[in-house]
């Protein structure tokens, strides 16, 4: 799964949202319409590693992240280690989202379409 891939995704299947998208410090960063952007994080070392975090402090005082980084303290969690940061760092809730990057990414950007076009 490459930084390519992922781009060509948001880019093609989320162009009513995406303006455009850049690699930045080791990371996918796509530009939302409303100001805001996702960063997406693959590890080149671990497959099917992967965070995406939604950006919006500046705008709302939210942030949204999908990450599946095994955090000790979510092990009874079902689907440990996906979880997701519903508004703030220490919101975290179960995952509904597909384990599957690509898939997940899609979910993700569907979520953020859906709140984006809430708030337009």
């Amino acid at each position: 799964m490459s930084y390519a891939e992922l781009a060509k995704i948001a880019e093609t299947e989320f162009a009513d949202i995406i303006l455009s998208s850049g690699i930045e410090s080791g990371k996918l960063r796509l530009f939302i319409i409303d100001g805001s952007f996702v960063d997406v994080w693959a590890s080149q070392r671990l497959e099917r590693r992967f965070a995406y975090h939604w950006e919006r402090r500046a705008i709302d005082g939210r942030i949204y992240r999908l990450d599946n980084r095994p955090h000790e303290e979510l092990k009874g969690m079902r689907g440990f280690p996906r979880h997701f940061h519903d508004g703030s760092d220490s919101e975290v809730k179960e995952s509904q989202f597909c384990e599957e990057p690509k898939e997940a990414l899609r979910q993700f950007l569907k979520f953020v379409r859906e709140k984006v076009k809430l708030k337009g």
